[in-house]
């Protein structure tokens, strides 16, 4: 696993550019198991056995999320949880996306 799930999630003031170009795709391969979608967001699906998985990964997320003051979207039901991440600050990618993804891998 990469360094980025030691790291921690910097506040964002909304003043810096959103990622692109080879820093996007220098980070993107240091969380392969996510897509990066039209270069605005991260985007990985989960799959579990039963409901209550998935709530307790939900619920571990959000802890996650509280902790780094960066708040992914979630979504979930029977047997999946789907998690997107982008910072809403500047409605694109910054390292801080990044770093929760590999932070929520850790699960």
């Amino acid at each position: 696993m990469s360094g980025l799930a030691d790291r921690t999630c910097e506040p964002c003031s909304g003043d810096v550019p959103a990622l692109e170009g080879p820093e996007l795709e220098e980070l993107r391969r240091q969380v392969p198991d996510w897509d990066v979608v039209e270069g605005h967001h991260l985007m990985r699906k989960f799959r579990f056995t039963s409901f209550r998985e998935a709530l307790d990964f939900v619920n571990r997320v959000g802890e996650i999320a509280e902790e780094q003051g960066h708040h992914p979207d979630v979504a979930f039901g029977w047997g999946y949880a789907e998690v997107t991440v982008f910072t809403h600050a500047i409605d694109g990618l910054t390292e801080n996306d990044f770093i929760l993804a590999a932070k929520v891998d850790r699960l």
